[in-house]
């Protein structure tokens, strides 16, 4: 969430940064709402300090003895005006307030500064490459058609107990799935990430805490009975542990990994990816969720990026590392960097994760806030999350990039021992 005194003192600042984004974003109803609200609150301060001093002049004529002095009633006249028009004027004043935060909500974060404007992906901006040397020299087939020869992979059965966009992982291609989970969740362990295994249901103020709700409800899968949705990704059941908390700025920074499965409709996407591993209802990955001092997010934002590079690194998986253009940010994002792996069946990259910092965009929204040690402030954390990676995606980088000729797959050299196998 936008800070409501950032738009009301630098209104002309944060539209011009909401424009850079793509999207139409008009902070002018907000403006005016505050107005009013601001207004009411001042003429309603008025009225409680009136009131206030009409009833310790009361008390003073009723302890001298005034009990029947005119003036008394007089008093309590206005002051009982006063108090039906304070009723009056408190949920209005509410009611603004509602008002306001329900737009506060709808409003993306405020491109960082340092990130490259632009109107949409074509515009981003590669920053390096990575282990051109890797990639195959020969013809290989789409992850899907070499994991169906291998009997690894099932679409058919997963739709007939789904529905399309599942899949059925068997024998050795299911082993691969948890040696993928298993190898991540270990090498960011040892970089210092904290393991979670969170809830995988999770309530709507999660979802808003983090930025999911309510601008991308159509893309979860909620439970009908109840306040709970299935988790899009373990950043909001992560980040949202610390929600309503302040923390010791000591405590910081705090990382965390966490394994969970992911469902999202996949809403507008139809048509697209529609075989294999690339674009499903429900995958696995791996999420790294940071919380940080204000003064250590960029560097922090480096690191975690560093972190999710180190795993398609140690799988020696071709791939690049893009900065994100203002119109192609997530909506939370103040700056991301996408990694993209090389796909050679396509001859082309493909996003398999996004590491993003969000400053205090969430920790605003989910009020996750830490103290320093004497003082009697608080702050907003700063959060990033990024992937570590998305596995379905990892899998099919593997199956292409270590596709042979002969139609086998040679494991990674990083996954031998977790699978006990050099060849699929």
């Amino acid at each position: 969430m936008l800070d409501l005194k950032q738009i009301r003192e630098t209104p002309d600042r944060v539209q011009e940064k909401l424009n850079q984004r793509n999207g139409s974003y008009d902070i002018s109803s907000i403006v005016q709402l505050d107005q009013q609200r601001r207004e009411l609150e001042v003429q309603r301060s008025r009225l409680q300090a009136r009131s206030n001093e009409i009833g310790k002049l009361v008390g003073q004529k009723m302890k001298s003895g005034g009990k029947d002095d005119p003036e008394v009633q007089v008093l309590r006249d206005e002051g009982n005006a006063l108090k039906a028009k304070l009723a009056e004027l408190e949920p209005q004043e509410k009611d603004l307030k509602a008002q306001i935060e329900a737009l506060l909500l709808t409003l993306p974060n405020l491109p960082s500064d340092s990130t490259p404007i632009g109107k949409d992906e074509t515009e981003n901006v590669e920053v390096r490459r990575w282990g051109d040397e890797y990639k195959p020299a020969h013809e290989v087939l789409p992850h899907y058609e070499i994991a169906e020869k291998l009997g690894i992979l099932n679409t058919d059965r997963a739709t007939k107990i789904a529905q399309t966009r599942f899949v059925a992982l068997l024998g050795a291609g299911a082993a691969l799935e948890r040696a993928l989970i298993q190898f991540m969740l270990d090498m960011q362990i040892a970089a210092g990430y904290l393991e979670v295994l969170p809830p995988f249901l999770i309530n709507s103020q999660s979802l808003t805490a983090t930025g999911q709700l309510p601008k991308f409800a159509e893309e979860s899968f909620q439970c009908k009975d109840d306040d709970l949705w299935l988790a899009p990704t373990a950043e909001v059941p992560v980040t949202n542990l610390y929600r309503d908390e302040i923390l010791a700025a000591e405590d910081l920074p705090i990382y965390h990994c966490a394994y969970t499965p992911c469902f999202r409709r996949e809403a507008g996407s139809y048509g697209r990816d529609t075989r294999g591993l690339i674009r499903l209802h429900q995958f696995n990955k791996v999420e790294l969720v940071k919380l940080v001092r204000p003064d250590t997010s960029e560097k922090e934002h480096q690191a975690l990026v560093q972190n999710a590079e180190a795993i398609l690194q140690a799988l020696k998986l071709p791939y690049r590392t893009i900065e994100l253009c203002t119109g192609d940010l997530g909506f939370g994002a103040a700056k991301c960097y996408d990694l993209e792996v090389w796909l050679p069946s396509a001859g082309t990259y493909r996003e398999i994760s996004s590491c993003s910092n969000f400053l205090d965009f969430q920790a605003r929204r989910g009020s996750i806030r830490f103290k320093e040690s004497g003082q009697k402030g608080t702050q907003f954390v700063h959060t990033l999350n990024g992937s570590g990676l998305a596995v379905g995606r990892t899998m099919a980088a593997v199956l292409e990039n270590y596709q042979q000729p002969n139609g086998t797959v040679q494991i990674p050299e990083a996954l031998q021992p977790y699978l006990k196998r050099k060849v699929l």
